[in-house]
């Protein structure tokens, strides 16, 4: 098949999770034999036309000259390159700045869109956007041939909303089986000797919440907060927590075998996540072994089940960053979580996933 990837700014990953999900989709989909197009922000440091196998095609993107707005112009740019390339499959990725286009996707390729999460619960969000949302929400239902549903939540709520059936496919993480403690000696960290939490730097993702029971707590370890923190909200925290010396900012990280080695090797894994489907990250710290502390919600229960410290407010926080948690109760855990990724959540099971349903839609289609 002949398969189309928009709605990231682009692969090699240099931003988040569909990032990473389009460049771990798209390789193992062209080590199948299928032919895989990925569209790039034209601002993406990677300029190449073809990265391990994978097509990319650069569009026009004003989003660093001209703001948010910028976003929706590089989508229509994608939309219509699209229209010229004889997709069987085109795969949107999220649906927030794309279905206002929703009339000019190729009428000869299958349609199919990854929901993501309930974009307008985002706190970020004016009550006007998230009026906005909730339109572009149903304009993507309506207009793609298919559904896919991250997580079982999501997958109710299109059910019940729009009377609409979805398929679940989860997000892929692969075990981490190499942890190296010279790794983490770089940003001068002991085993066990640290707290962190990688997010974008927005409300839902509770990252405020974490750091108000962090800085009321009796733990003398550091703390990591990995992510950009150039909007106003990350400029806020920042600001915020500048006289609590344990509070550590270090801005985004993408070296993933830095990434999992600081996961595996931290004493409590935060993750705030509170919107959305089987969020990324998420996947990844139970892959390195991480002993996670999450948010109470139910994407994160239904992925995490009983086996994490969960946590609603900032006095939760504290008082779990102030006990001590048992080596057996960590080993149950962190055990539990990697037989969760090992059975459901590899990256082969999720790429054979979406080439069955791949496969499947296009044999539908009438010739």
């Amino acid at each position: 098949m002949r398969i189309g990837i928009l709605g990231t700014r682009g692969i090699p990953n240099h931003y988040g999770g569909f990032e990473q999900f389009a460049e771990f989709l798209s390789m193992g989909l062209v080590k199948k034999g299928h032919e895989v197009v990925v569209y790039n922000s034209s601002d993406h440091p990677y300029q190449k036309s073809e990265w391990n196998g994978v097509q990319i095609q650069h569009c026009k993107d004003w989003e660093g000259k001209i703001g948010t707005v910028g976003q929706f112009f590089y989508d229509l740019n994608c939309i219509l390159n699209s229209r010229k390339q004889n997709f069987d499959i085109l795969l949107q990725l999220g649906y927030t700045s794309s279905s206002v286009w929703k009339n000019l996707l190729p009428k000869n390729a299958i349609v199919v869109t990854n929901m993501d999460g309930l974009e307008w619960k985002r706190t970020k969000f004016s009550g006007s956007v998230q009026q906005f949302l909730r339109k572009a929400e149903k304009w993507a239902v309506t207009s793609s041939d298919h559904l896919v549903a991250d997580s079982k939540g999501i997958q109710s709520f299109l059910k019940n909303k729009y009377k609409v059936d979805s398929t679940f496919i989860a997000y892929g993480s692969n075990l981490f089986n190499n942890p190296d403690a010279t790794v983490i000696k770089k940003y001068q960290l002991k085993e066990e000797g640290y707290h962190m939490l990688i997010a974008r730097m927005e409300p839902e993702n509770n990252v405020e919440t974490i750091l108000d029971g962090m800085s009321a707590s009796n733990s003398e370890l550091p703390f990591l907060i990995i992510g950009k923190t150039e909007n106003a909200f990350g400029q806020h925290l920042v600001v915020k927590f500048k006289h609590d010396k344990r509070i550590q900012f270090l801005g985004g990280i993408y070296n993933l075998n830095d990434l999992n080695n600081l996961r595996h090797f931290s004493n409590y894994y935060f993750h705030g996540h509170s919107v959305g489907g089987t969020n990324p990250s998420l996947l990844e710290a139970m892959a390195s072994s991480a002993f996670i502390v999450a948010h109470e919600n139910e994407f994160n229960g239904a992925v995490l089940e009983g086996d994490a410290l969960y946590f609603t407010t900032a006095v939760e926080v504290t008082d779990i960053l102030n006990q001590k948690v048992t080596s057996h109760m960590r080993l149950n855990y962190v055990d539990a979580n990697r037989k969760k990724i090992e059975e459901f959540y590899t990256w082969e099971n999720i790429i054979n996933s979406y080439e069955d349903l791949f496969l499947k839609l296009a044999n539908k289609k009438p010739d």
